[in-house]
């Protein structure tokens, strides 16, 4: 089973989440019912973008990539691009 690594954008604060999941929807709902402690208080939000993987390796490294000041330009491209 593939793997997804996932950006949301608050609806509230405007600000981006980045994770990682296999079912990009239920962790979508599980983020936006508050069931998330690091953005129950960020709620609602929506989702910008997905890049599958095949393994949970994979998309674990790309969440940290994106995360890191090395990803920083990517990130901020895939912002422009699908963040609106």
């Amino acid at each position: 089973m593939p793997y997804f690594v996932y950006i949301l954008k608050s609806l509230k604060d405007s600000g981006y989440y980045i994770g990682h999941t296999k079912n990009v929807e239920r962790r979508l709902r599980e983020h936006n019912l508050g069931r998330v402690k690091s953005t129950k208080c960020r709620r609602p939000f929506k989702l910008i973008y997905t890049e599958k993987f095949e393994t949970k390796k994979e998309a674990f490294a790309k969440e940290m990539y994106l995360k890191s000041p090395e990803g920083y330009f990517e990130k901020l491209e895939i912002v422009k691009k699908f963040g609106a």
